[in-house]
């Protein structure tokens, strides 16, 4: 068995293990490169020094991924601790003037803008989640539809130039040398996302609600109206976040040294408690998607990437090609994470694919990944999925709302491959 194999196997047994173990899939990858890259690699006639070695393994951390990640996480988490993005929400909500068959793309504008803003979609959801899942018992609204809704809305923000999984997708597009394509990959995919939320408020339900209004009651006691007003806190948050956003976009500024920055700001002034917002932070996800990148990085060196490009291309044509990268992405993204999973390995394997289907696209292959890979992402099976039923009220057959959403979920990994093979197969 070839080096590039035992690294393949390596990868496979990542990915299974994220998909059926409790096991920190980026420990795993990080403890499998190490033994490989130290152990395994001198048997097949590599002959490095034990410390070139070890540089290789090592080498493979993304610190500019670490660090970017850090600062967004830090920013945005410190803005949800101090009330400011849970304000925003609650501000929203009045701008349907009751029409109950808006609400839902009221939260899918919430969810998708947080996330585009920089807190991310799994954030997002949890932050949109709770009060769209109440707001839609009171209102009537069914529970399935207002989670996947709700779910897409977070996913279509996800690929912003600031969102952690755009910063992810983003730099592993750069190692595969297709980087600025930031706007093209945010683009697909929100168009992806708001046509199947619109196809699932069809099926669900969605179009009688808009002749219904809803009249919400005053202020519960329990909720006064003052909780949620803005305060100088508040703005002064939103007015950072607003600074850094037009620093990256216009001004060239570093992600995630600006975000550090502005959360030192926060943190300084006391308008948000910086400690808090430290243990609340994703810090699993974050070194989930560091120690999968140690991992793919070694594939590179031992040719694994190449023998995964092989094995593709031999059931694929330029045409169906993004269908079946998108299919397996898709099927993989099901049952483990898509940004800290899919995204590092999939991407890692499109310029070896490309170079052998020569009038393929190599970056219709990666939309196709990154399309595919979200699209299932609302399955409860996922985070987002996940955060969307338990939101659900105790007047909800949770039970009933987990199977809609599944079948839902594992529809669109069908539905990401027939769009797919449609978008970037037959017509790019």
């Amino acid at each position: 068995m070839s080096l590039a194999w035992v690294s393949l196997i390596a990868l496979f047994i990542v990915i299974v293990l994220s998909c059926t173990n409790r096991v920190h899939p980026g420990f795993l990858a990080i403890a499998l490169a190490w033994i490989i890259g130290m152990y395994l690699r001198p048997l097949y006639g590599v002959n490095l020094t034990t410390r070139e070695l070890m540089r290789d393994v090592v080498g493979g951390f993304p610190i500019d991924l670490f660090l970017t990640l850090c600062g967004v996480s830090l920013l945005f988490t410190q803005a949800q601790v101090n009330g400011t993005l849970d304000r925003i929400a609650h501000a929203a909500i009045g701008l349907c003037r009751g029409n109950v068959g808006l609400m839902p793309w009221m939260f899918f504008l919430l969810a998708a803008g947080f996330a585009m803003v920089g807190a991310g979609n799994i954030a997002a959801a949890a932050l949109i989640a709770p009060t769209a899942m109440n707001i839609a018992g009171k209102a009537r609204i069914p529970a399935a539809l207002m989670a996947i809704v709700v779910g897409h809305g977070s996913l279509a923000g996800a690929l912003s130039p600031i969102s952690p999984t755009g910063i992810i997708a983003d730099t592993q597009m750069s190692k595969i040398r297709l980087p600025d394509h930031t706007s093209e990959m945010f683009v697909h995919n929100l168009i992806a996302h708001a046509a199947v939320a619109a196809l699932a408020f069809v099926i669900f339900g969605g179009l009688p609600l808009l002749l219904r209004w809803y009249a919400a009651p005053a202020a519960a006691e329990d909720q006064p109206v003052r909780e949620h007003r803005f305060e100088a806190a508040h703005w002064l948050t939103i007015g950072l976040i607003g600074t850094l956003l037009i620093a990256v976009l216009l001004g060239g500024v570093h992600v995630g040294m600006g975000a550090f920055a502005c959360a030192i700001i926060l943190a300084v002034t006391g308008l948000a408690d910086d400690r808090d917002a430290v243990k609340k932070m994703p810090w699993s996800v974050i070194l989930m998607v560091c120690g999968i990148n140690v991992l793919t990085a070694l594939l590179e060196k031992t040719g694994g990437n190449e023998l995964f490009a092989q094995l593709v291309v031999q059931i694929s044509t330029p045409q169906t090609a993004p269908a079946v990268l998108g299919f397996v992405a898709a099927i993989v993204s099901v049952y483990s994470s898509t940004s800290a999973v899919v995204l590092p390995v999939f991407l890692q394997m499109v310029s070896g694919i490309a170079e052998r289907l020569p009038d393929s696209d190599p970056l219709a292959l990666a939309l196709a990944v990154i399309v595919a890979g979200h699209l299932v992402d609302s399955s409860p099976l996922s985070t987002i999925g996940a955060l969307c039923i338990a939101g659900a009220g105790p007047e909800e057959d949770r039970q009933k709302v987990f199977v809609k959403m599944l079948l839902w979920g594992l529809a669109m990994s069908v539905v990401g491959a027939v769009w797919c093979y449609v978008l970037y197969g037959l017509l790019w």
